[in-house]
């Protein structure tokens, strides 16, 4: 699952991953909890336990698909993020990819809830970014180009469009 922050890609991950029976391994729930685990952390751009994260994500991964598990892996992460941290995991695995969009106001909006409403996401720079740099960002989003099969999915309503027995469908 890849898209920008505040698309659904977590609660999109969750869905899919309890209607296939298998686990989710969600970036931002891993930050989470190394960050719990590390008193007096406090985010920023590329700080060590960020960079951290993203090794561990990709070895979690790599530990799973090596043991032959199926696995949903969901991330806000770009194509310059998501394809060295893939490759290796083309002969290897049957990958997937399922992009979530939705309007970039949306994701303001969802973003701007959940950093209110989650203590969770004190582990994240969400409070420290911008409206302006969000959008920004939101709207540069490179998507993952890896030769494998894709869907793109609109997750602004609760029925996701396509829906998600379609993106079960398609996973399977």
């Amino acid at each position: 699952m890849s898209g920008p922050p505040g698309t659904g890609k977590t609660t999109l991950a969750h869905r899919v991953a309890a209607a296939i029976g298998c686990p989710a391994i969600c970036r931002d729930e891993i930050k989470e909890g190394m960050a719990h685990a590390t008193p007096g952390f406090v985010p920023g751009p590329s700080d060590p336990l960020t960079m951290r994260t993203l090794s561990t994500f990709f070895d979690v991964i790599g530990l799973l698909v090596g043991r032959g598990t199926t696995i949903v892996a969901e991330a806000a992460f770009q194509d310059q993020i998501w394809t060295p941290g893939l490759t290796p995991f083309l002969g290897r695995a049957d990958l997937r990819v399922v992009h979530c969009v939705v309007p970039a106001e949306v994701a303001l909006s969802r973003i701007t809830a959940r950093t209110a409403s989650d203590p969770r996401r004190a582990a994240h720079e969400d409070a420290a970014i911008t409206a302006e740099a969000r959008l920004r960002t939101h709207n540069a989003f490179q998507a993952v180009d890896l030769p494998v099969p894709s869907l793109t999915v609109d997750t602004s309503r609760e029925s996701y469009d396509p829906g998600i027995s379609e993106i079960v469908a398609f996973l399977s």
